[in-house]
């Protein structure tokens, strides 16, 4: 499991990137544990100044990991806690926390995303919160985070109709705050992590608690609406029969049941 989330400590910043390239850094639960274990324990780091999630190969990562036969049923209440449990440990950290997308952020990979304090995105990347698509809803904060970022209608077309958003658009709505031409991405987020790490981390600390406390003062609660509705989700026919199509790679029949 280790060597599918790596872990390194560079300069005052902890970068933890996801790492199962060839499965477009799909979560499993032994990964979302990890990644949030490793949040919590960086809270509390004197030598990390910033924390930097990152996806290596192509992608940021796809989300959950749905392969397998039995992939609706090894869904459940403890998928939805462990993605909120990554959410709660982002936002609550007192250092930054920077996403660097890299490639497609999907699913439970784009709330992750969403949820840290800087988001740098490659022009090539684009956002997808793909629920609906195997007939499930956003879960892991992203009800509350995408919202307060850009707004209800642009917030309801993401996530009803699962449509990917480039990196252009989403900077365009305020969804990200940089964009940065690929040949010129990785040199962008270094400059970024590398200013964070010699910045006034008591004031960062502070700055975060307010900006989240105004922008994000429901997120508990939309975490809390998500896990139920979602609970319910997975038990329909219509999410079985979307994660079946999903992995045989054919368009869903929903059926509303």
């Amino acid at each position: 499991m280790a060597q599918d989330l790596e872990v390194r400590v560079d300069g005052g910043a902890v970068w933890l990137t996801l790492n199962r390239p060839e499965q477009l850094n799909a979560l499993t639960a032994e990964m979302a544990d990890e990644l949030a274990a490793q949040l919590e324990a960086a809270s509390s780091r004197p030598d990390v100044r910033v924390v930097v999630l990152a996806g290596s190969g192509a992608a940021f990562s796809s989300g959950a990991d749905l392969s397998g036969e039995a992939a609706h049923e090894n869904l459940d209440e403890t998928s939805l806690d462990r993605a909120s449990r990554i959410i709660r440990a982002i936002t609550s950290l007192p250092q930054p926390c920077v996403a660097s997308v890299n490639g497609v952020a999907a699913g439970v990979g784009c709330s992750a995303a969403l949820a840290c304090d800087i988001v740098i995105a490659k022009e090539s990347a684009m956002f997808m919160l793909a629920f609906s698509r195997i007939g499930l809803m956003p879960d892991g904060g992203a009800t509350a985070t995408v919202a307060a970022s850009m707004g209800r209608a642009r917030a309801m077309r993401m996530a009803l109709l699962g449509e990917p958003m480039s990196a252009a658009d989403a900077y365009g709505f305020g969804l990200v705050s940089h964009l940065a031409p690929d040949e010129e991405f990785q040199a962008v987020v270094d400059q970024v992590v590398s200013r964070l790490s010699a910045g006034p981390s008591l004031a960062y600390a502070a700055t975060k608690r307010a900006l989240n406390a105004a922008t994000l003062p429901h997120l508990e609660e939309a975490m809390a609406r998500e896990r139920a509705g979602q609970t319910n989700l997975l038990r329909t026919g219509d999410a079985a029969e979307g994660i079946r199509a999903f992995g045989e790679k054919r368009r869903p029949r929903f059926t509303g049941a």
